[in-house]
């Protein structure tokens, strides 16, 4: 069953648990005026035992460097507490944005959150996060 735990006039987010998964699917704009937001909901999940993400990106219609830079946040935390992280359903617009900060590389980036969900989650999940190995 998928739990609203935020909802503003741009942006909703929810989440559901699969196959040991969080699943945080993000709905609207993430940019300045949302991207603390987010962050805070991962972190309420993380301090309530979620340890392992994926960000479903498929219905943000917007981002901006302010939302890259809450992913960047909440994979630090979440590697904090030895979780992982995937993100699924990522659209053209918002894979450009990965590209275009050199950030794609180090996340591990699904066509689907059914394929990020696919395989239960193990250790070392964060796509090499900081960087790729070399």
């Amino acid at each position: 069953m998928r739990a609203n735990i935020v909802r503003h006039e741009s942006m909703m987010v929810s989440y559901t648990v699969v196959n040991g998964w969080t699943v945080v699917e993000i709905d609207g704009d993430v940019d300045a005026r949302t991207a603390s937001m987010v962050r805070e909901a991962v972190i309420k999940l993380i301090d309530e035992g979620h340890h392992h993400f994926v960000l479903d990106l498929g219905f943000v219609t917007f981002m901006d460097s302010m939302g890259l830079g809450v992913i960047v946040a909440i994979t630090k935390r979440i590697r904090e507490h030895e979780g992982s992280l995937r993100i699924g359903s990522v659209s053209g617009r918002i894979l450009r944005i990965f590209d275009l900060s050199g950030l794609r590389d180090s996340y591990e980036i699904c066509p689907s959150t059914e394929e990020a969900t696919r395989s239960a989650p193990s250790l070392g999940n964060l796509a090499h996060w900081p960087h790729a190995p070399g």
